[in-house]
């Protein structure tokens, strides 16, 4: 019996963290330049670490006594402490060294030497002209505080500590509407201002009615988060929260953020306006109809005019039952699928929606066109689709040919993008479907080959040319003769003016579907005349480029180069029996100088004789 020794288990060396700066400046340091005095001792076990916020204060004696700079008012300072993040903000050696040996509340005195101050060689802390700092130096510290932080801009001019932590993880942002109990001191810890009592302060985020710092700060913040952000006076934008802040060098701003909600600019360009009016259930966006759900809503639509006519509300039109829809299928205005689906269970939102994504597309006597609607709606509850466990082999391609059907049906309506959603959703659950004999592996390969070729054409509709290719290549790879794959690709290759890769595949039909003879040969004639055609042009437009004599400047092709190319458009004819759509795209000229030259695609395509392509 063979005998298996055991291997030992791999050492993987763990990454070595990289050497930072206050590590290299710690090296430098002799022995005995920094020793340490307790004064007065602090509370608790715990000391500073990387990370940390410092609040201290800090008085810089000679060692005669005589007081060199201080942050206490009594020694001529301002009165105000000193804020530093440990491993973040420039700090003298020594202090570097001394905050991690004191205790919340401590005072000590520490003894420094000039190399371990601002004597130091490549101090990283400036200071004024005149000071002592090739001189040893008392430094006495008073930690007032110190916390974890969070960083939020990177020269340390907000930050944030946390008090309680909230709820969830959302947190507010342009245009979200928000209702916060603020208040404002000093660093010396005098009240600015406060709004702790009464009603809430709200706002709206994102029009400047806080100061910037502070909105940077509470959008960092989740629902039922209280904190305190510091931010120093390049952050503090007059408001009307805080109309002056001339001489305030820096606000602590106690914040309790108590509710926000939601306002979603669906389209950026702030014509289509989400507002949610009451919360759902669950978390956001995890619990918002997936695609391909079914969905049970009541909603109210309204014009805006005056009157805020109602032309529809299922309450009362649709005998109290609520509307129901599947998302993904392009039955509803794009607008109302697009914010019904990032609403949760129970939510009612109002929705503000420009006529292109209304009923502009879908006509309906009450509305008239090109006029903005008001919808509220209420999610009460939306169904996910079934997946395909448990189903046997024909179930799953039942099912497959009704989702193929929509899709194609998306296709005709000129709905490319949810057309490709339904099939790139068979496509995913293609790879868990396992057929069990051959003839169900012809029928489950041939469907997958159709729902490529289908993707194929969503993508060349969409001027997605280089997606195309590639949904094509997963059919060849598998089937290099799939005559329909390769007059797919050549199609798509004419688009990005890849006339050679063209002209193998249609020469390629030939060769595998006398059938397909006539077509692959009017393709590829058409192909090498508009070749042609396209070097007879280059031919005209660098005419004389080349004739000058040496230091004479000739111009190619006159006013012709300072034309913008044109777009390509793309009518092309798939080899499909059935030829049920047409197939228009918009390509981008290509890249090349001939770009310049390219005739426009539909002239281009009329030319081939390529001006038609079905979905399969």
């Amino acid at each position: 019996m063979a005998v298996v020794e055991e291997s030992e288990p791999e050492f993987k060396p763990q990454k070595k963290k990289p050497v930072s700066e206050d590590d290299k400046r710690r090296k430098k340091m002799p022995p005995g330049s920094l020793m340490k005095a307790l004064i007065r001792p602090g509370a608790g076990e715990e000391t500073p670490t990387e990370g940390d916020q410092v609040i201290y204060h800090c008085t810089i004696r000679t060692l005669d006594g005589v007081v060199v700079e201080s942050t206490r008012a009594e020694s001529g300072g301002i009165g105000i402490p000193k804020r530093q993040v440990l491993g973040k903000s420039k700090i003298i050696l020594g202090l570097l060294e001394g905050f991690p040996t004191m205790l919340k509340g401590e005072v000590a005195m520490f003894k420094v030497k000039p190399e371990l101050h601002y004597g130091e060689e490549d101090c990283p802390v400036s200071i004024a002209d005149g000071f002592p700092k090739d001189d040893e130096l008392h430094f006495e510290i008073e930690l007032i505080e110190f916390s974890k932080v969070k960083v939020i801009t990177e020269d340390l001019g907000v930050l944030k500590k946390v008090e309680e932590d909230g709820q969830g993880w959302e947190q507010p942002r342009e245009p979200y509407e928000v209702k916060a109990w603020i208040s404002g001191k000093s660093g010396d810890g005098k009240v600015i201002f406060s709004h702790t009592h009464g009603e809430p302060f709200l706002f709206t985020f994102g029009k400047s009615e806080i100061p910037k710092g502070l909105e940077m700060g509470i959008g960092t913040m989740t629902r039922g988060e209280k904190a305190v952000i510091y931010v120093i006076k390049d952050y503090l934008t007059q408001c009307p929260l805080i109309p002056f802040i001339d001489g305030v060098a820096e606000v602590h701003f106690e914040v309790e953020l108590l509710h926000f909600v939601q306002v979603r600019d669906v389209l950026g360009d702030g014509r289509l306006i989400k507002r949610r009016l009451h919360d759902g259930r669950g978390e956001f966006p995890m619990d918002c109809p997936l695609h391909d759900s079914l969905l049970h809503v009541h909603y109210k639509g309204m014009l805006l005019n005056e009157e805020k006519t109602v032309f529809y509300d299922t309450r009362v039109d649709n005998n109290g039952q609520p509307f129901e829809f599947r998302s993904g299928e392009g039955l509803v205005p794009e607008g109302f699928e697009m914010c019904t689906r990032l609403m949760l269970p129970g939510e009612i939102a109002s929705v503000t929606c420009p006529p292109d994504y209304a009923y502009d597309k879908f006509p309906r006597p009450e509305v008239p066109q090109g006029a903005y609607v008001q919808w509220e709606i209420e999610l009460l509850d939306y169904e996910k689709q079934k997946d395909w466990t448990g189903y046997n082999f024909r179930e799953i391609m039942d099912d497959v040919e009704k989702i193929k059907g929509t899709g194609n049906r998306l296709f005709k309506e000129g709905k490319y993008e949810l057309a490709k959603a339904k099939y790139e959703h068979v496509l995913r659950e293609f790879n868990h479907v396992n057929p069990q004999d051959d003839d169900e592996g012809k029928e489950f390969s041939d469907t997958r080959n159709l729902l490529h070729l289908n993707t194929a054409a969503c993508l060349l509709k969409m001027g997605e040319y280089r997606k195309s290719i590639e949904s094509c290549n997963k059919v060849l790879d598998a089937n290099p003769a799939h005559v329909k794959a390769l007059y797919r690709r050549g199609m798509a290759y004419i688009a990005v003016g890849n006339f050679e890769e063209a002209r193998a595949d249609f020469s390629k039909m030939t060769s595998v579907d006398k059938s397909s003879e006539a077509t692959a040969n009017a393709a590829l004639l058409k192909l090498k005349k508009e070749e042609q055609e396209i070097h007879k042009r280059a031919r005209q437009q660098f005419k004389g480029l080349f004739d000058k004599k040496p230091g004479e400047i000739s111009e190619a092709g006159g006013e012709d180069l300072q034309e913008e190319a044109p777009g390509v458009s793309l009518d092309a004819d798939a080899l499909n029996d059935d030829k049920e759509h047409l197939l228009e795209t918009t390509a981008h000229p290509p890249a090349s100088i001939w770009s310049r030259l390219w005739p426009s695609g539909r002239k281009l395509f009329a030319t081939l004789g390529l001006d038609r392509c079905a979905i399969l």
